[in-house]
């Protein structure tokens, strides 16, 4: 399964003939290749989100229908670059995604081509369960854990209790769904679940981070209430 198939190339051409450049990469980045999504198309799709007139649902509505490709490869591949838009992109992207009732239909997802098929759509159903989360935790609580400032003047540690109450249980939801993902070393055998993984990774710092600060934060409330 090495190199793009004619399905890619015919998928692409016609994102092309519409005139529509955005899904063309989004097509490029999701190709039925055994390989994480090029960096050429991740970098074009992040540049897109910072220009006024790009339509964002469109683009993750494009990410959406990848995602209903009955190939683990495309599947797989169009979850890593939801994700990388998550992390990388405009934040108006997670924003759309947390505005949407419903993201990835996955639970159900399996390949049945192959053992790797099998093997990977079990990954493909955890991770799109954690996008799903942290797409909710933002509209819960109207910022992405992982992206806001850490530290003394952080969110977390200068948020009121009331918020912090409502928010920390969010946090905690968001943090057990990634380590679902459950991934051991010798199931790291492709580039494209070595990318989710190293997004995950990075993630999990982030929200731990996160998570420190509001433990911080409450203990700092209720020692001041001793005193």
């Amino acid at each position: 399964m090495s190199g793009q198939t004619l399905t890619d190339r015919i998928a692409a051409a016609q994102y092309q003939l519409t005139g529509s450049d955005m899904a063309r990469a989004v097509c490029k980045a999701t190709t039925h290749e055994v390989m994480a999504p090029k960096k050429k198309h991740l970098e074009y799709l992040v540049s897109a989100t910072n220009t006024t007139n790009v339509n964002i649902p469109q683009m993750a509505d494009t990410l959406f229908e990848r995602a209903t490709n009955a190939s683990w490869v495309v599947v797989f591949k169009a979850l890593v670059t939801t994700h990388h838009m998550c992390v990388h992109g405009n934040e108006r992207f997670i924003q759309y995604l947390a505005s949407r009732t419903s993201l990835f239909n996955l639970s159900n997802f399996i390949d049945k081509t192959g053992s790797h098929g099998y093997d990977m759509s079990t990954f493909i159903r955890r991770y799109g369960r954690y996008l799903n989360e942290k797409a909710f935790a933002y509209r819960q609580m109207a910022f992405d854990f992982t992206r806001v400032k850490k530290g003394a003047e952080g969110v977390m540690r200068t948020m009121t209790t009331e918020k912090l109450l409502k928010g920390m249980p969010v946090l905690q939801t968001q943090i057990d769904t990634l380590l679902e993902f459950d991934v051991h070393p010798k199931e790291l055998n492709n580039g494209i679940i070595n990318a989710a993984f190293l997004l995950l990774f990075k993630d999990l710092v982030k929200l731990f981070a996160s998570y420190n600060d509001g433990i911080i934060n409450l203990l700092g409330e209720r020692s001041q209430r001793m005193t």
